[in-house]
């Protein structure tokens, strides 16, 4: 059976500077070219799920203008059910600024605009929704008091929660880390939430775990770009492999994984190691690739990731 879905999250049109470095400060430096695309983490995400065959609905806002419309447009032609997206009138559809580097590395500024609007009234609104899902995802693109009661409310209904802590912070609150299921960090952001320097190293990764796991979170999956994954599950702790593959643009790397491991992830958790590894697999194929949500792939694109000549 599909897996039903919901996304709380941001909605965003991404504009993309490439650039073949960052610029120093005081330089002005001329840009390779700009683009727009559609985007946001949470947009990301929910295409992501959508195109590994979940039933995805999304909770979010945009404004009452074109690039709202552009937003709504995009995640309905890619399967995303967006009923519970309002349109405000009073700010407009959120955006990201987007430097993109000529090695794939990316830099992002992002003005919440609608996002940072949704209120406890649209969490209220989706009850129907979230009531009937198997796994609710949210990133922090949205206001905190959002998030947590849409995790109160999907916890109630004994539906699976999974916190992407990005754009990073310093803390989740006790409340958020009890509704929490899984939190999957990057090394960024897990970084800021332990006050460890993270690298691919098992003893500081344990440690970083333990620092995450102390704040009442169960289980903890620390993504770590081309070095893998870092799972901690109490005190079960491993190493996910990456995936070598020539990286074209990272951008929805990390959105391709969550919204991946969301669509395979069991209800008890049993098969985390083998989610993991689909979802290594789904983002390494999409960081081959430009852009947010072109870039993403499909569930056969993903089961035939291992008879193309893309890996190296």
């Amino acid at each position: 059976m599909l897996k039903n879905i919901v996304v709380l999250g941001s909605l965003n049109v991404d504009n993309i500077l490439k650039m073949p470095r960052m610029p120093f400060e005081g330089e002005t430096m001329a840009l390779q070219d700009v683009t727009t695309a559609p985007g946001g983490k949470g947009a990301n995400q929910a295409v992501a799920a959508a195109r590994q065959g979940a039933n995805v609905f999304f909770v979010g806002a945009v404004g009452n203008d074109t690039n709202g419309q552009f937003m709504k447009t995009t995640l309905l032609t890619n399967g995303v059910n967006v009923d519970q997206v309002a349109v405000k009138s009073d700010v407009p559809t959120g955006s990201a600024y987007i430097m993109l580097q000529e090695n794939g590395a990316n830099t992002i500024m992002i003005h919440g605009g609608a996002n940072q609007a949704l209120t406890l009234d649209h969490v209220e609104a989706a009850r129907d929704i979230i009531a009937k899902a198997d796994i609710l995802v949210a990133q922090f693109e949205v206001p905190l008091a959002v998030i947590t009661a849409a995790f109160a409310m999907a916890k109630a209904y004994n539906v699976q929660t999974i916190l992407n802590p990005a754009p990073a912070v310093y803390s989740i609150t006790p409340e958020l880390a009890a509704l929490t299921d899984v939190i999957v960090p990057n090394e960024t952001e897990a970084q800021l939430l332990s006050g460890i320097k993270v690298i691919p190293d098992e003893g500081v990764l344990n440690r970083v775990a333990d620092k995450l796991l102390a704040t009442g979170v169960p289980r903890v999956i620390i993504t770590l770009g081309g070095a893998g994954s870092f799972v901690a599950e109490g005190t079960k702790r491993w190493f996910v492999d990456p995936v070598k593959v020539l990286a074209q643009d990272t951008t929805a790397a990390g959105d391709t994984f969550i919204g991946t491991l969301a669509n395979v992830l069991n209800k008890d958790f049993t098969n985390i190691d083998a989610s993991v590894t689909r979802a290594t697999y789904a983002s390494a194929l999409a960081v081959t690739r430009a852009g947010a949500i072109p870039s993403i792939p499909t569930y056969e694109e993903v089961d035939n990731f291992n008879d193309t000549a893309t890996k190296l």
